[in-house]
This record gives C-alpha cells, structure tokens and sequence, in this order.
C-alpha cells in the first residue's frame, strides 16, 4: 500500500552549493549605482523620473562657491566704480556751473568797480586840467594886460555896444590908470551914446562897469574872468586868494 504523505524536495548537494555561492553579503563600497527596482525596468520601459534626476544630480559638476564669491566682488566693484564715476561726473558739471557763475558775477562786480574809478579819476584829470589851464590863461590875461593895457578901450567898447540903443544916462567907469586908454580909445562910442567917462579906483586895472536907466553892464575883470573860468567847470576867481590849487 503505497503512502500518501507528501515528501520533501530536498535539494541536490550541487544545488545547495549553487544556492550558497548567491548568499554573499555585498559591502557599499562595490555598489557603483542603485535604484529602486520598478516593474518597468524589466521590459526596458521608462526609467522613474525620481531615478533620473537623482542620476543627473549625481553627474552634475559641483559648484565652486569661492569662484561665485570673487565673480560677485568682482560685478559689485564694477558696479560701485561706474555709479561714483557716474556720481563724479555730476559732481564736476554742477561745479564748473557754479564756479562760472561765481567768476561771472566777481568779473561783473570788478568791471562796474573798475568803471566807476575810471569815471571818477576821468572827472579829476578833466577837473585839474582845466583848473591847471585857468591858471595859465590867468597869468598869460595878466601878462597881456600889463604889455598892452590900451586893450582896455576895446572892453569899453564892447560893453557899452551891448546896452540897448533905448539906454540913457550912461556912465562908463574903469581904474584911474586905464581913463586915458578908455579916453582916446573909445572916444567916438561915448560920444555916440552920450556916456560919461569916471575914473573909480575900486575897479581893477582892465576891466569896466556901465550904468544906464535900464541896467548895469559889469564887465570888469573878476566878473569877466570868473565866467570864463566857469565855461571850463571850475570856479575860479582873478586874485590868488580866490585860487584853487590843482589836484
């Protein structure tokens, strides 16, 4: 009677010992690259995109921090020199403006300063020459008076011409020295007009006054030269205690 005890498969010694050639323990070091194994990978079907970036994050060259560093000081300096050349720039412009505007309004103000001495020191030459000229003129009148003091009757003249033809009572009177000249120089005048001849020794030498009904003509020395001395702008009088010294 055969048994129906179901036997053991008890491997083969050469089986066993295929077995146990598999069973050895594999250390990390001899492991080139793993991957959680998916059914997909049998049949050659698409590798899991967790796989692939892992693999690509593996292969990817490593970055080299101190270069990124130096490369960024590098860009930041650049950047830094540009802006304060930039900033420098500016800075010039509005200087130059403001110094060309400062010059401007100094050369202004030294120009107006500079015209005006000029004007003043035009006003005192033009003054002390003509007071310098005064002062010959006076000397060369007194010098011609002396060598030619019949010119006396030509002041006569003249100024009894001047009184209107209506004047009446005319007096004509000069210094006791010039009643002579006055006399025999303008004889036909004074007596054309009918004018008396006085000597009166508070008048200078060379000068004259006439008196009439309708005025008085003073035409003696000091008058006379005090208005051509005011014809030059000064006020200058014929004796030297009257005389202004030039600048």
């Amino acid at each position: 009677m055969t048994s129906s005890k179901p036997t053991k498969n008890i491997p083969s010694p050469a089986d066993a010992a295929r077995a146990g050639s598999y069973a050895r323990f594999i250390p990390r070091e001899e492991l080139g690259g793993f991957a959680a194994w998916t059914p997909g990978d049998i049949a050659g079907g698409p590798t899991p995109q967790a796989n692939v970036q892992r693999r690509a994050t593996d292969n990817a060259p490593k970055v080299d921090v101190a270069a990124q560093l130096v490369e960024q000081m590098r860009a930041a300096r650049q950047s830094g020199y540009q802006d304060g050349y930039r900033d420098g720039l500016v800075a010039l412009d509005a200087f130059k403006q403001s110094f060309a505007a400062q010059t401007t309004a100094q050369v202004g103000t030294l120009m107006q300063s500079l015209g005006a001495e000029l004007d003043g020191l035009q006003q005192d030459m033009a003054r002390t020459l003509a007071i310098s000229a005064t002062h010959l003129a006076r000397q060369i009148v007194r010098s011609e008076l002396a060598a030619r003091p019949e010119l006396i009757a030509q002041v006569a003249h003249e100024a009894i011409d001047t009184l209107l033809l209506s004047a009446k009572h005319i007096t004509l009177r000069v210094h006791p020295d010039d009643h002579g000249f006055v006399a025999q120089g303008a004889a036909e005048v004074l007596a054309a007009r009918g004018a008396r001849l006085l000597a009166d020794s508070a008048l200078q030498r060379g000068g004259c006054l006439v008196e009439s009904d309708i005025g008085v003509i003073d035409a003696s020395l000091e008058t006379r030269w005090r208005r051509a001395a005011a014809s030059l702008g000064c006020d200058e009088g014929w004796s030297e205690a009257d005389t202004e010294a030039p600048a």
